[in-house]
Order: structure tokens, then C-alpha cells, then sequence
């Protein structure tokens, strides 16, 4: 059975920084397209970041300059590092996989499989 396994998150004061990680089982990462998606209660989810089935990598705004998404398809593992984190990035983040480069690329709707997430909290 396909499980995604988030871990790394956890209370930051702003400015801090939290290195997120994602441990695929029964999947493979290396020609998939990979994500990281948070959402805030009472907000929509968003796309954090991505990488498609050809290694390239994509940013929501927001986050672009601060956090840096890996993956490491021998651990079948996908990772985060969030820099300068913001009040505003607290959220529950969540990775994420699909076949499609939408899924890879802010859309969640094209993703098939999900984590459980793991909390984020930046206090100012």
C-alpha cells in the first residue's frame, strides 16, 4: 500500500528555520511528480513547491527565495528546507504525488496520493 509519511514540523519564532521531510513507501519518486501543499484553517490549500517527473522545480511566490524542495529517489524521500519562515507560512503541510506535472505545480486536484501532513507553527 502506498503510504506518504511526513515528519519536521513544529513551533519556529520568525525568522527560524524547519527542514521537512517525506518518506514514500511502496512508490517510487524518480519519475513522479512530487509536491508540498499547506493550508491554513479557513483557507483554501495552496501549492508550496514541486518537482516534476523531469526534475524541474517550481515555487509559489510566496515562498520563492526562502524554501528549497529536494528529494532523494533512493530514500524514496522528499524534503523541505523553509528559511526565514513567516507567521504567515504557518500552516499543515502536506506532500503529495501524481502522475500528472500538475500536481507538481500548485494543483491539487491532480495529485493521487497524500500525506497525513505535519504542523507548522511560526510565532512573530
Amino acid at each position: 500500500q502506498v503510504q506518504l509519511t511526513e515528519q519536521g514540523g513544529g513551533s519556529v519564532q520568525a525568522g527560524g528555520s524547519l527542514k521537512l521531510s517525506c518518506v514514500a513507501t511502496a512508490y517510487s519518486l524518480s519519475h513522479a511528480c512530487i509536491a508540498w501543499f499547506r493550508q491554513a484553517p479557513g483557507k483554501q490549500r495552496e501549492g508550496v513547491a514541486g518537482i516534476d517527473g523531469r526534475g524541474v522545480t517550481s515555487y509559489a511566490d510566496s515562498v520563492k527565495g526562502r524554501f528549497t524542495i529536494s528529494k532523494d529517489n533512493a530514500k524514496s524521500t522528499l524534503y523541505l528546507r523553509m528559511n526565514n519562515l513567516k507567521p504567515d507560512d504557518t500552516a499543515m503541510y502536506y506532500c503529495a504525488t501524481g502522475a500528472s506535472w500538475r500536481c507538481s505545480n500548485g494543483d491539487a486536484r491532480a495529485c493521487t496520493y497524500w500525506g497525513l501532513g505535519t504542523q507548522v507553527t511560526v510565532s512573530s
